[in-house]
């Protein structure tokens, strides 16, 4: 990957790591969890190869990226997560009005909001694997506690919560000043993964193709979930990719990426003056159909009945992947090139 330029640009605190490749119109590339730049590295090199400027960042709390307090989760909230991405545009392409976007997993998340919060930054839109979900403002939709009503406790979303147990212990007031010990248990999935190791996560991860949610049961690593037979690699992973994978976890640790999940909550309060709006940007949603993102509860439902449709209005197309699961960009990068290729050229003109 020489070919790739490697630099780091100082973006709303932080020290960001982007790759970039090409010179033309920017296509914003936005990773998701657990993962990297280097997970856009196909569509680097294809666009690049197709007159656009390819740029892809590692997110706040991952790689490269520097600066982020991983011990405050309000540092992670969806705001600063957009606000970054605004800002390395202004850096980046401050010459360009609007550019394109894709992104994947938790990086649709962020681009789905990016188009919410900032329509006039973004020319076209391709999301990968999540779909746009709109607030509710009811309490029990904000997704922990949805996930978990529906799941149950092992639910990865839910695990991936910082669990606080409180011990109360009641002591001779005559003798003591205080009546209650805190013990708080922060960091309890990163302690589990550590457990495991940085490289068998890693693969567990990126090798998941069960269209069925993921469960981390507590003391029990992947559990069922992560039930394999096969402990070879598949094609699309080479031994390298894991290693650059688990070389760049084993230095920052999880905690950077975990904590997008910790600030869900956070975000749903946030984004209550955006209850109802609609995203009206160009958008195209690609997902395979053994995604486990694809096969939530009522996920094919809303996807396919209009209701996605109704919630962003430009939407154009929707392309289900047969055989393929959740890192569609690195086990299908051909064709989900295509796929945004196509995409792209109808809104060559915007």
């Amino acid at each position: 990957m020489e070919e790739i330029v490697q630099k780091k640009v100082r973006v709303n605190g932080l020290d960001m790591h982007v790759a970039e490749k090409g010179n033309g119109p920017t296509i914003l590339f936005i990773h998701g969890f657990p993962e990297l730049w280097y997970s856009w590295r196909h569509q680097i090199l294809y666009f690049a190869d197709n007159g656009y400027r390819a740029v892809a960042p590692d997110l706040r709390g991952y790689g490269g990226t520097t600066g982020a307090p991983n011990e405050d989760v309000g540092k992670f909230s969806i705001m600063h997560l957009v606000g970054d991405l605004v800002m390395l545009l202004e850096e980046l392409a401050p010459d360009e009005e609007k550019v394109y976007v894709v992104a994947h997993d938790w990086g649709a998340i962020i681009g789905w909001n990016l188009c919410l919060l900032r329509p006039d930054k973004v020319k076209a839109y391709a999301a990968l694997s999540v779909y746009y979900s709109p607030r509710n403002p009811n309490p029990a939709t904000r997704l922990p506690e949805y996930y978990r009503a529906i799941y149950g406790d092992d639910h990865y979303i839910w695990r991936f919560q910082v669990m606080f147990i409180f011990h109360l212990t009641l002591l001779l007031y005559i003798f003591w000043f205080w009546l209650n010990i805190y013990e708080q248990e922060v960091g309890d999935i990163e302690g589990e993964f550590e457990k495991i190791g940085v490289k068998e996560v890693m693969k567990k991860f990126l090798t998941y193709r069960k269209p069925a949610p993921l469960f981390f049961p507590k003391g029990k690593g992947f559990g069922d979930s992560g039930e394999d037979d096969d402990d070879s690699l598949p094609s699309w992973l080479s031994p390298e990719d894991l290693d650059y994978y688990a070389d760049n976890f084993t230095k920052t640790g999880f905690t950077g990426g975990v904590n997008y999940y910790r600030a869900l909550n956070l975000n749903w309060e946030l984004l209550a003056a955006w209850t109802g709006a609609q995203v009206k940007v160009p958008a195209k949603y690609i997902v395979g159909d053994l995604d486990l993102v694809y096969n939530n509860k009522g996920a094919k439902e809303y996807i396919h009945s209009g209701e996605l449709k109704k919630n962003v209005p430009l939407l154009e197309d929707i392309v289900v992947m047969e055989g393929v699961a959740h890192f569609l960009m690195q086990e299908s990068p051909d064709e989900v090139n295509k796929h945004i290729h196509h995409f792209l050229k109808n809104h060559e003109k915007n």
